[in-house]
């Protein structure tokens, strides 16, 4: 929920402004919220009582609205239930006004992929505050942009951050602008694991980001290199997760797309407001863990919790094996199982090399070029660019080998 309620002053998204859709089962509450919602500037409100025998808000529309305003009612289950059966892609974007204790409602609504759910006795300022959002975000989704990557351990020490920094690295060695973003407030390594020292931090950027754009934040980071940025917290600064408020993090990671190609976010395991929303806007999900018994219980709690009340599916959520051992007693069959996911990816254990570089400050892809483990992050560089990286052909490879040096 917003704690200053300041509504954008344009939300007009194309020439006939943002359709918005209010569905219900109480008239006199669809009007009430007509009347708020129109008070916007270049929004058209249309209101759809729904008194027969559907729970689908979206049931029998011949066009899909740029929003919809869900006012769920004792059906509240169905209601949102009918939701999840549309595809994700066919779904307009969605806020939910409901009973403010009931957080399996909330829990369903999210699930069902709400930006934002309002709870009764609504406040007009934030149903305005909250449909501006929405609709900054259909125009800023008219841009394209980068792709965030999240990146965070099933159990304590499984990799996370090594993983993030290398494959950070290895994606802008490949030519690509790219952050690296460290979320752990309190505790990140990011700036350690790469020698840097910043003389700026994410909370400064976090505190101006209605005021910055793509120049400043890219002045606001550390530099490794040229195609490489780091945003971090500065040694001995102490933050908080409450000093945070969540349309801070969504207006950074909305920035960092359409500066960078790639956003590799660091994330420490804990699921709260900060983590939540990285994990929801992310494009690929990868969950670090290795192989025991502890870490397989950990990733199967911390797995569910992102599939039934975070609504990640699908082909965004990548387990990844860290220190790979083929005669472990659990292996990639009994992680497979446990999770209901594909083969996990799998990181050789490469302990020395990797503890070496972490050590010097050096990434794995300038320290051990050759080392099994760099190239496993390589390869997972590789797959996300997809066609955009070929192997360097025979005659590259030849002539590489004769006249290095």
């Amino acid at each position: 929920m917003l704690n200053t309620l300041e509504i954008p002053s344009a939300v007009t998204v194309g020439r006939q402004g943002l359709r918005l859709l209010i569905s219900g089962r109480d008239a006199g509450e669809l009007t009430r919220l007509k009347a708020q919602a129109q008070q916007l500037p270049g929004v058209q409100v249309t209101t759809r009582l729904v008194s027969n025998g559907h729970t689908d808000p979206l049931y029998g529309l011949e066009q899909m609205p740029d929003m919809l305003l869900l006012h769920v009612s004792h059906l509240w289950r169905e209601e949102l239930a009918a939701l999840l059966q549309h595809p994700l892609q066919q779904r307009p974007p969605l806020l939910v006004c409901g009973p403010q204790d009931d957080r399996d409602c909330m829990r369903l609504a999210m699930q069902a992929g709400a930006r934002d759910f309002l709870p009764e006795p609504l406040v007009e300022q934030e149903l305005l505050a909250a449909i501006g959002r929405v609709a900054l975000e259909a125009r800023d989704g008219q841009i394209t942009g980068g792709q965030v990557i999240a990146i965070m351990n099933a159990k304590g020490g499984s990799g996370a951050t090594m993983l993030a920094c290398n494959l950070a690295h290895s994606l802008s060695a490949f030519g690509r602008r790219t952050l690296l973003l460290d979320l752990d407030l309190q505790f990140g390594s990011v700036a350690h694991c790469l020698d840097m020292h910043p003389t700026h931090s994410h909370m400064e950027v976090l505190q101006r980001i209605d005021d910055l754009d793509a120049v400043a934040l890219h002045g606001f980071c550390s530099h490794f290199s040229p195609t490489l940025d780091v945003l971090g917290g500065r040694t001995g600064e102490l933050c908080l997760t409450q000093d945070v408020q969540l349309e801070q993090l969504e207006a950074l990671l909305r920035l960092a797309r359409t500066s960078y190609d790639w956003v590799v976010v660091d994330l420490p395991r804990q699921i709260d407001h900060l983590t939540g929303i990285t994990l929801e806007q992310a494009d690929h999900v990868y969950v670090v863990l290795q192989q025991s018994l502890s870490h397989l219980k950990d990733a199967v709690r911390l797995v569910r919790i992102m599939r039934d009340d975070l609504g990640i599916r699908g082909d965004r959520l990548q387990m990844v094996v860290n220190r790979y051992d083929k005669t472990a007693p659990v292996s990639l069959k009994d992680i497979a199982d446990a999770l209901h996911c594909g083969e996990p990816q799998r990181l050789p254990n490469d302990y020395a090399v990797i503890n070496e570089s972490q050590n010097t400050g050096v990434p794995l892809g300038l320290h051990a070029p050759r080392a099994a483990l760099t190239q496993g992050i390589r390869q997972m560089a590789q797959e996300l660019l997809g066609n955009e990286v070929a192997e360097p052909s025979l005659i590259k490879r030849t002539f590489g080998r004769l006249f290095r040096g």
